[in-house]
């Protein structure tokens, strides 16, 4: 399976980043934490290589904690800053401030060497669609500049945002790659709800949900849908949950569609408990 998925406004938003590189000191990279190696835009990699980079981990509160910090290390090794976050948390707010001050320290110390006053650090904002971008920006700027929306692509331009006197943000759409080659990554990212679910079938997604957690969570689903981890045969499994959670039609047949529903409705709304889709390898 390759996902091809490349909006006119994306491959503009793009050619746009590149442009507007050389007016910031630096970038700030936002990932999933749930999927942050998949949720790295690797087009974007090959844009901002020649720039300072922070990234910061969104949506920390629907993470595996412990594997959030297998990936802040993962990030470290590789000499890159990295910090997960929760939006709804002041301090993790602060500790982005904290950080993007570091990253634009070295900038202003050059400044000053040239005996130009500093002015405010300016960092560009990136990331893919539905990463949570115009939420942290508003709650950076504290308060509602950016507009936001639980759905991919609610961001259409760039705007610049003053976070107090501290730095200025750029912020940009959100820009996917033109196709996902490796399948896994368009699954993982389709579960979390980066791409638009009618781009795949949600039964392959939930699928695909359902052996991971086999795998990594089995106590997870067990106890969400008391579900038997005997059962391995995935249209056993759908069955069960849909007879658990009374997902049938006239007749009392399961109807697959509604099973598929619930349990990503489930994962995105943390009910799965805390789950992390990959893990890093150092």
């Amino acid at each position: 399976m390759t996902i091809q998925w490349f909006p006119g406004h994306m491959a503009k938003a793009k050619r746009e980043v590149e442009e507007k590189l050389k007016l910031v000191d630096f970038v700030i990279e936002l990932v999933d934490a749930r999927a942050p190696l998949s949720s790295q835009n690797p087009m974007l990699q090959q844009v901002i290589q020649q720039k300072p980079k922070m990234v910061v981990m969104m949506k920390k509160d629907l993470a595996d904690q412990q594997i959030t910090e297998q990936w802040i290390k993962y990030f470290e090794h590789h000499q890159i800053s990295a910090i997960a976050i929760n939006v709804n948390e002041r301090h993790d707010i602060q500790a982005v401030i904290r950080l993007a001050k570091e990253h634009a320290k070295i900038k202003m110390e050059k400044l000053r060497s040239k005996g130009i006053q500093p002015r405010s650090a300016r960092a560009i904002i990136v990331g893919i669609p539905n990463v949570g971008k115009s939420t942290l920006i508003n709650r950076l700027a504290n308060k509602k500049i950016a507009k936001t929306g639980n759905k991919p692509g609610v961001t259409k331009q760039q705007q610049w945002i003053k976070v107090k006197s501290d730095f200025e943000l750029l912020d940009t759409p959100g820009i996917l790659w033109p196709k996902f080659e490796d399948q896994e990554v368009g699954l993982r990212l389709a579960a979390i709800g980066t791409i638009k679910d009618q781009l795949l079938s949600l039964q392959d997604i939930v699928a695909f949900v359902i052996q991971y957690m086999q795998q990594h969570y089995p106590e997870n689903i067990k106890q969400r849908y008391n579900l038997d981890n005997t059962l391995e045969d995935m249209w056993d499994i759908f069955n069960y949950i849909g007879k658990q959670r009374g997902a049938l039609e006239s007749g009392g047949k399961v109807n697959f569609a509604k099973v598929s529903d619930i349990v990503i409705q489930d994962l995105r709304s943390g009910k799965l408990g805390k789950i992390t889709l990959e893990t890093p390898e150092i």
